[in-house]
């Protein structure tokens, strides 16, 4: 889940991850572990070896279910060996000029990386939309809406902001974010429209995640930066928070920003050495389109139902034949 034009992110070890309930693996010298390939789906006989696809995944449940199913096909349908990078979304991008990345799946915005490395550098290719639709914003957890109907307004958050007080946000109202690399407009936000919070970084998914359910459990305010696609919405409910209406260019200037995020229709970005020379895996990719309920299905089968990524991938794939097929080189 990411979303902002400027990523204070630091990209976290390149790694591969074995097929593991999302837990990146390192051999014993440090360096990237190959995936093992599974049997086929359908009983097939295992198809001739392709090449090698290295795949970025940046530091998001939805993200890895996008990875682990193209990563099940890849390897069992076409193939390949896939080499799974963990890395933060900025570094990602740099991976296309290192060689180190062929692949991004879920891209959120990033029109200034895309200027740099697409138009400026022409070292990536913008490879059209994945199917996910991105959302962005603040959220509350149902049972403040309801006991305070008005705290859905952004006008009204100073109203409220003794009661989101916490250790670490200095006598102010506290907003908590995710990883800092995700995009994220909040402090500029926070400034801009004049409200009396701090932006606190909970520093992961896993973070934004248990503080939502412990706020609705035990019903402790919270306000916090969350997105969709996400897994999450289909256990609890959270309600977002109205900022000033977006429009287009009114986040032209980082610094300035005064208004809600963008819709996000998000995308896939290749390397142009993989466009060139991809072959089969960068028809695939490039066929590659499904829904937010795809990816929360296996994003909760990987987060709540104990299963490795490579199982959650082969669950999707068994009973989505007719979506995947569609993907496969004709």
């Amino acid at each position: 889940m990411r979303k902002l034009h400027l990523i204070a992110g630091v990209a976290i070890l390149a790694v591969s991850v074995a097929a593991c309930g999302g837990g990146a693996k390192v051999n014993d010298t440090g360096a990237s572990a190959a995936p093992s390939a599974a049997a086929p789906s359908g009983g097939s006989a295992a198809p001739s070896a392709g090449g090698t696809v290295k795949l970025a995944v940046n530091p998001w449940v939805g993200y890895e279910a996008d990875a682990a199913v193209i990563s099940y096909l890849l390897q069992n349908e076409l193939g390949y060996t896939v080499e799974k990078k963990e890395l933060a979304e900025e570094p990602s991008w740099q991976g296309m000029e290192s060689g180190d990345v062929d692949v991004i799946l879920e891209n959120w915005g990033h029109d200034d990386l895309k200027q740099k490395y697409i138009d400026d550098k022409g070292v990536a290719v913008a490879l059209g939309p994945n199917g996910n639709k991105g959302v962005i914003g603040w959220y509350v957890p149902e049972w403040m809406a309801t006991k305070y109907p008005d705290i859905t307004d952004y006008k009204n958050l100073n109203k409220y902001a003794d009661m989101f007080k916490t250790s670490e946000s200095g006598g102010k109202g506290q907003l908590l974010d995710g990883d800092p690399s995700y995009v994220t407009n909040d402090e500029a936000l926070v400034k801009n429209l004049k409200l009396n919070f701090k932006v606190v970084f909970g520093g992961s998914e896993d973070a934004l995640i248990k503080a939502a359910k412990q706020a609705t459990a035990q019903q402790k305010p919270l306000l916090m930066y969350f997105y969709e696609p996400q897994w999450l919405f289909s256990q609890l409910k959270l309600v977002k928070v109205n900022l000033p209406a977006y429009t287009k260019g009114c986040d032209a200037d980082p610094k300035k920003i005064a208004c809600d995020y963008p819709p996000y229709e998000l995308d896939k970005i290749v390397s142009k050495k993989f466009q060139d020379s991809g072959g089969k895996a960068f028809e695939l990719i490039k066929n590659f389109q499904w829904t937010n309920e795809d990816q929360n299905q296996v994003a909760d089968d990987i987060t709540n139902n104990g299963m490795s990524d490579e199982a959650a991938a082969k669950k999707w794939v068994d009973a989505h034949p007719d979506v995947w097929k569609a993907w496969l080189p004709q």
